[in-house]
């Protein structure tokens, strides 16, 4: 980790480098929290593409009340770095990884999600023998087709099963509107966001008439979070990774969030007057989402990229930009592209204020 780069300039950076804005990201962190508090409504980030402790405490200082995690050892992660409320939304699955979840327990609350049976069987014995009680969140399908209940009946009588369980503690409800995510009419992306929250929430209802206890109604993320957070019944909030801001986000999502992501690249090669061959590629800073796009540079027509190169092609020929210099890359997807990376330079005024390790990085299991 390059520690002696804090109060450097960011440009003297060696390549490639993950970039940070932090006025930037303050300033989206500031926007999504104001969503919030007007609707009344908990921030529970996800951390899937933040990557390390430092970043979620501040976001629990600006306002958050716990995190999100996609995998268990990402928790274990947080939970290491003194985060203490933590929802894995996703379903722990195997002897050697409930074990390492009831083991975690007595370190940090972490809540796990369920969808069927055998998985709340096998949590509850493990809970039990470990002596300890697991917060649980049924997940329900509301339209994504990936994990989850189904909406309604299937989602009481699974919530029944758990609340039964001596090991286990029902917290409530979540769920993922993603398939809306990428609706390009607003009215339509807002009416589809409705509809399947709602099932979710009218789920939560159909729950707490049959005395069951639900407290946590959670969902949104950082695609659907403005109109998610206004459903009445939502009770916490997702949504993480808008305050890195993306190309992703503003072009297919319809977010237009601030840019505080970029990677920043030296110029290795110009073979011809409209090409910029650069030494950030794939395993640098993904494409799979939406392509990285440079800043100030004109003119540019293409950015393609394979395993080490980026390749730049220009409209018109352009001699300005030499072999040595530096560009930076907004980051065409952050979930994709911060887990390339060992550590992100924070900048402020174009100066490395500090250096962070990735520790969620590689985080798989």
């Amino acid at each position: 980790m390059q520690t002696w780069a804090a109060g450097r300039p960011k440009h003297e950076l060696d390549t490639p480098a993950l970039l940070l804005d932090l006025p930037t990201m303050e300033r989206n962190i500031a926007r999504m929290t104001g969503t919030f508090r007007r609707a009344g409504v908990g921030w529970r980030p996800h951390t899937k593409a933040l990557k390390t402790p430092a970043l979620a405490h501040i976001l629990l200082r600006a306002g958050a009340h716990g995190v999100t995690c996609a995998k268990l050892g990402e928790a274990e992660v947080m939970a290491a770095g003194g985060i203490r409320d933590i929802l894995i939304a996703n379903q722990i699955v195997g002897d050697q990884k409930i074990a390492r979840l009831v083991n975690l327990l007595p370190h940090a609350d972490v809540i796990a999600a369920v969808d069927g049976e055998p998985n709340v069987r096998a949590l509850d014995a493990a809970a039990r023998a470990k002596g300890v009680r697991l917060r649980v969140l049924v997940e329900v399908n509301v339209g994504m087709n990936r994990a989850g209940v189904e909406p309604g009946d299937p989602t009481v009588r699974l919530a029944t099963l758990v609340h039964g369980c001596a090991g286990l503690r029902l917290a409530g409800l979540m769920a993922w509107e993603a398939h809306t995510v990428t609706m390009a009419d607003p009215e339509e992306k807002r009416r589809a966001i409705r509809e399947a929250v709602g099932l979710l929430v009218d789920s939560a209802r159909r729950c707490r008439e049959a005395d069951l206890p639900v407290d946590i109604v959670s969902c949104g993320g950082t695609g659907t979070y403005a109109v998610t957070a206004e459903v009445p019944g939502v009770t916490e909030i997702q949504a993480g990774g808008g305050i890195l801001g993306d190309v992703y986000y503003r072009t297919r999502m319809g977010v237009d969030h601030e840019y505080a992501l970029t990677v920043l690249a030296t110029v290795t090669s110009r073979p011809t007057p409209t090409r910029i061959i650069c030494d950030a590629g794939k395993k640098t800073m993904s494409s799979d989402a939406a392509a990285p796009e440079p800043l100030g540079v004109p003119h540019v027509t293409r950015v393609g990229l394979s395993a080490e190169h980026t390749r730049i092609e220009l409209s018109e020929p352009d001699a300005s930009i030499r072999v040595g210099d530096k560009l930076e890359f907004v980051v065409g997807y952050s979930d994709t592209t911060v887990h390339l990376h060992d550590e992100v330079y924070a900048v402020r005024d174009g100066r490395v204020e500090v250096v962070w390790p990735l520790l969620g990085r590689g985080r798989l299991r």
